[in-house]
């Protein structure tokens, strides 16, 4: 978002699979990571991370498949998202 008014987007996303639903709401990005991998779920890439409300993050990923709870985008909107946002930016994530 640039100003309050949103600056790119919509994209195409997945979002998290019954169980691990993806939180949504209004979010301060926490911190970045352009080359991660999930310590939770067996060593997953997660590259171009940017991580809000904990350890959930949109990130390139899958948009044939759900994930465990993160917003997986293509590539480029994922490297988009993480070359253009900073921590303590602002961001919402509607259903």
């Amino acid at each position: 978002m640039g100003g309050g008014a949103v600056s790119y987007g919509p994209v195409p996303i997945t979002s998290g699979k019954t169980g691990y639903e993806t939180p949504t709401g209004v979010f301060e990005v926490s911190y970045k990571d352009i080359d991660h991998r999930s310590s939770v779920y067996n060593n997953a890439p997660m590259p171009y991370s940017v991580f809000f409300n904990g350890g959930i993050a949109f990130h390139a990923g899958s948009l044939d498949e759900q994930s465990h709870g993160c917003v997986h985008l293509s590539s480029k909107a994922a490297k988009t998202f993480f070359y253009d946002l900073q921590p303590s930016d602002i961001i919402q994530v509607v259903p």
